[in-house]
């Protein structure tokens, strides 16, 4: 599962990198959340929180539907 979910951030990456951003796969927990770290202009960024919530938590359900949910750490 951890592949999968890293595999499908190196597809949303592009899109982080070309506002100046970026994201790195932290870690999958038991309880199936996700956690990533934002960086460069995503890790300061006011929009970051919706970013997170409204893009990558949703692809990543939509893929895979038993992750509970994203997090920046």
């Amino acid at each position: 599962m951890e592949e999968k979910i890293k595999e499908a951030l190196e597809n949303i990456r592009p899109f982080l990198q070309r506002d100046g951003g970026d994201i790195e796969f932290v870690e999958l927990t038991p309880e199936n959340v996700v956690k990533v770290k934002l960086q460069g202009h995503c890790a300061g960024c006011p929009g970051a929180t919706m970013t997170l919530k409204a893009v990558v938590e949703r692809l990543l359900k939509e893929s895979y539907p038993e992750i509970a949910g994203v997090e920046n750490v």
